[in-house]
């Protein structure tokens, strides 16, 4: 059963990320951004990390490249340890967290904004926990650094407001 806004009951109370424990959303590594992906898999398709891993396994990479997947539910799965450097943005993978959800196109198989309520909540808990472990991290889609659509909506609304000390 869901709710009006169609997350799941089960959902809106429970947090996200209780599986993954507090050091797996803390890096050694100086990050400077978290970069927002999407998967480019057709809305309803439901994918998960090791799948990914897979993908990029046969694609000769030695891991996965992202460090969290957030599955159709808003089930968040670790990805790449966050101390390891990513391969999920060219020229950008020293300094930042990749985070990819699973979908990105239509059923035709376009560029297209499909994350699910779920997915949404779960993409909203887990980069307001990685700016707060990384104050100096910036937000910003995959599309800002590559000629692609990637995550396919404007991850600005991810960020973090910006509070200005007073004088």
């Amino acid at each position: 059963m869901t709710t009006t806004n169609d997350i799941p009951r089960n959902m809106t109370s429970v947090n996200p990320l209780a599986g993954i424990p507090d050091k797996a959303l803390l890096s050694t590594r100086q990050i400077s951004q978290i970069i927002l992906h999407c998967s480019a898999t057709k809305t309803g398709e439901d994918f998960s990390a090791a799948d990914i891993r897979r993908w990029h396994l046969q694609r000769g990479f030695n891991d996965i490249g992202y460090h969290f997947v957030v599955k159709l539910d808003g089930t968040i799965e670790r990805g790449r340890d966050i101390n390891l450097i990513g391969a999920h943005c060219l020229n950008h993978n020293r300094r930042s967290v990749g985070v990819c959800y699973i979908g990105g196109l239509d059923r035709a198989g376009h560029p297209c904004d499909t994350r699910t309520p779920a997915q949404h909540r779960s993409l909203k808990v887990l980069v307001d926990r990685l700016c707060s472990n990384h104050p100096l991290a910036t937000v910003h889609g995959h599309r800002e650094f590559a000629a692609k659509a990637c995550p396919c909506f404007n991850a600005a609304e991810y960020a973090p407001p910006i509070t200005i000390p007073p004088v």
